[in-house]
């Protein structure tokens, strides 16, 4: 399988409040090598699903306590750098204030593994270091919680900001194929065609205007 995905159950908690939530992981190559896409609450189930297989990186689409609750833990188990953008690195503290992540994501660059090749795109809005990774061959983008299924990532929190994440998706998600499958965050997959409607109403809704 060219993905898999692996659930965890925890707490999202930022500005004073907490929220249970489940989170979805995603492993991305073959038999032999992996990228992992969040560490989400625990480490072991993660680990397990990796099966002995080497971990190319620990890759965090954004810093929110939910999607990186695990990786000092889980870089320990399956001996793996921690990917995060710069930006991010705030929320990173909170949560890991002892450590550190091992390199900054990117945009631009291209993640390995397994045969696969991804694209980092920076979509800032539901965090100022959220993250996007694009398999042009595979025709998916694992969106982290900047695109779900049924719109655009919450915003309203700190460091986030719903005209920055519109733009975001507009100017980076929705130039993609409109067949493009979305593995999200949290919740189900849906499409770059699926959400595109929604999307281009909220931006008239705000007026918002121009590239960027």
């Amino acid at each position: 399988m060219p993905i898999e995905l692996v659930t965890t159950d925890g707490v999202f908690a930022l500005d004073g409040g907490e929220w249970e939530v489940t989170n979805n992981i995603w492993l991305v190559g073959d038999d032999r090598e992996v990228l992992i896409f969040d560490a989400a609450h625990d480490h072991e189930p993660i680990a397990s699903a990796v099966a002995g297989r080497r971990v190319a990186a620990i890759v965090c689409t954004h810093g929110h306590n939910d999607h990186i609750n695990a990786a000092v833990a889980l870089r320990d188990a399956v001996d793996a750098p921690v990917l995060l953008h710069p930006s991010d690195r705030m929320l990173w503290d909170v949560v890991h204030p002892g450590d550190s992540p091992d390199r900054d994501l990117e945009p631009g660059s291209v993640l390995a593994a397994g045969g696969h090749e991804l694209g980092v795109i920076h979509t800032p809005g539901h965090s100022p270091g959220c993250c996007c990774f694009h398999d042009v061959t595979d025709g998916r983008v694992l969106s982290g919680d900047t695109l779900f299924c049924g719109g655009p990532g919450a915003t309203g929190r700190s460091y986030s900001d719903e005209p920055t994440i519109l733009r975001s998706i507009r100017d980076r998600l929705l130039t993609l194929p409109v067949d493009t499958v979305v593995h999200t965050g949290h919740g189900d997959n849906t499409t770059i065609a699926a959400e595109t409607e929604r999307v281009l109403d909220r931006i008239s809704e705000l007026g918002l205007s121009g590239g960027g």
